[in-house]
């Protein structure tokens, strides 16, 4: 007889554990390879596959993020006016709605800026003009005149920063003082002064503010108007040197983010390079890649797994910049609404959306994206909460549910079987496990999916069946450890099936706050760890199974 770590005997021992798994796994699941569902047209296994050892990146803990903006009521796109009462000037901040839908995130990370930031004056220090609101001039870059910050709506607002732990990233104005050419370039060095004098308020006054952000939309040919590369990077360096300046007495000083713009990577690249090492904190960068709120085709592009992905290019090539360029550096996505000039009504704020967003969150956390900031908290046809009401619309719930359970450290994750299925995996958030998201894009076919390591399934398993001498053995070690698996799961569908409701269910129960204007408890159904994770035509997964521990998420 051959001993028990030859070769022969390895290979007996493994083929007993496959047909062992097999047996076990039919009677478990009674699913078999596209077999027909009531209800659906078919069923189609996928494999998806994490890597156990290696993580590929690592979010803040405050990945989510959304921002509020400064258009005023008379903001319109295509004949249709969005954005209500919506601005930093005139929302609501008493609604209580409000202060609880940030309140649950704890924290929420919002990004206050736009595209009028550049056009907002502060209402403070040497300050000799007095403070008007924006008016609308159809003549003038976008649309409007210059506003004013006063200070008492600067003070309130971070009553409610304070009151609800958001976390403050603040977009100042860097067109000040400069002078706008012909060809729509603007000249000339920026005006600190009235940036400066607003930053010592904040700091005066006790105001926590985790980020100051440098202009809108100015990189590369910009959105209205543009800096050159070199003009740009001196002016950021001046208000690196104001901000040591200001906080010198502070053990840690507020981030600098720049150039929240569209990425053009010969522009980010130069002005890397030109700010020099450990200028810029955070490099930012915005996403519009569905085109217009009133493309005609914006619809089949939210549901097309492989259009979605294209963008994969720029989140690759940024990584690869600052790797080379500014090591020191970090990406975010300063504001991403899907479908620029303010989205579109039953499909930027319904549940359809939630594909696209979603989507997107995966993808910026597997290139080492730090922060992503919806555009908007509130406001246009892309709020997480309705402009109106308040309640939140259902991406609202997909950011919360994002934020509960997807971890910081992000693992690398492949998918076959279906070009219909996405599939990101993170550790879980604090707790043992990991937890996987899975959208299914496909209209028709439900999806039952594998999860498997990349070194094969149950790899523990795997391990231990060279101890056992006979096959009873081994199923009886199988079976122990499956009747004590179970996971949780988050089933996210349409009311209805319609995806343009602005009505989300959770597990087949409808979101909607509370009487008394709490957000609803996000429970999830706990499943028998022994079946395949099953996600229906046009749904969305998440899935946490904290018996699923890895070496990635143990270090």
């Amino acid at each position: 007889m051959e001993h028990l770590g030859s070769p022969v005997r390895l290979w007996i021992w493994a083929l007993a554990y496959l047909v062992v798994m097999l047996w076990s796994h039919h009677r478990g699941t009674g699913i078999a390879l596209c077999e027909v569902k009531r209800g659906f047209n078919k069923t189609v296994i996928a494999k998806v596959w994490v890597d156990k050892e290696i993580r590929i990146g690592e979010t803040d803990e405050d990945f989510i993020c959304a921002t509020l903006d400064w258009w005023p009521p008379n903001k319109c796109d295509y004949g249709t006016c969005s954005w209500g009462n919506a601005s930093l000037l005139n929302l609501d901040l008493e609604n209580p709605l409000l202060a609880n839908a940030v309140k649950a995130f704890n924290p929420l990370k919002i990004r206050l800026g736009g595209t009028l930031q550049d056009k907002v004056i502060y209402h403070v220090g040497h300050l000799k003009q007095p403070c008007h609101p924006f008016v609308k001039n159809a003549s003038l870059m976008f649309g409007f005149t210059d506003g004013c910050l006063p200070m008492s709506r600067w003070d309130a607002l971070n009553h409610l920063f304070n009151k609800t732990g958001a976390v403050v990233a603040f977009g100042l104005n860097a067109l000040n003082g400069r002078k706008m050419m012909s060809n729509r370039v603007v000249e000339g060095p920026w005006d600190s002064s009235n940036a400066r004098d607003f930053i010592q308020y904040t700091v005066d006054h006790g105001y926590k503010i985790n980020a100051w952000e440098f202009g809108n939309e100015l990189s590369g040919s910009g959105v209205g108007t543009s800096i050159s590369c070199k003009q740009y990077a001196a002016d950021v360096i001046q208000l690196d040197k104001i901000l040591k300046e200001i906080y010198k007495d502070f053990q840690k000083k507020p981030l600098l983010v720049a150039p929240d713009g569209f990425f053009e990577a010969d522009w980010f690249k130069e002005v890397i390079r030109q700010t020099g090492p450990n200028v810029l904190d955070v490099v930012t960068h915005h996403i519009y890649n569905l085109g217009a709120g009133v493309d005609e085709h914006l619809v089949e592009k939210i549901l097309d797994p492989s259009y979605l992905s294209r963008e994969a290019s720029t989140f690759k090539s940024l990584k690869a910049i600052l790797q080379e360029y500014g090591p020191w550096s970090s990406a975010w996505v300063g504001e991403a609404g899907g479908a620029y000039n303010s989205g579109h009504h039953l499909v930027t704020n319904a549940f359809i959306f939630s594909f696209w967003y979603l989507d997107q969150l995966g993808m910026a956390s597997t290139y080492n994206t730090k922060s992503y900031c919806r555009q908007s908290l509130i406001g246009g046809n892309y709020g997480l909460l309705n402009t109106t009401t308040y309640v939140p619309n259902p991406d609202y719930y997909s950011a919360l549910l994002w934020h509960r359970l997807m971890g910081k450290r992000v693992l690398s994750t492949i998918s076959k079987g279906t070009e219909y299925l996405h599939a990101y995996a993170h550790c879980t958030k604090n707790a043992r496990g990991i937890t996987l998201l899975l959208i299914n894009f496909s209209r028709d076919t439900r999806i039952s999916v594998q999860l498997s390591t990349i070194s094969g399934i149950f790899t523990e398993e795997m391990d231990t069946v060279l101890k056992f001498s006979n096959a009873k053995d081994l199923k009886n070690l199988i079976a122990s450890r499956r009747n004590k698996r179970s996971r949780l799961e988050y089933h996210l569908t349409a009311k209805d099936g319609n995806l343009h409701s602005q009505t989300m269910l959770l597990n087949g129960k409808v979101l909607d706050v509370t009487p008394e204007g709490e957000i609803p408890s996000l429970e999830p159904v706990t499943v028998d760890a022994n079946k395949r994770i099953s996600v229906a035509p046009l749904s969305i997964a998440f899935v946490s199974l904290p018996d699923v521990q890895l070496p990635a998420c143990s270090s």
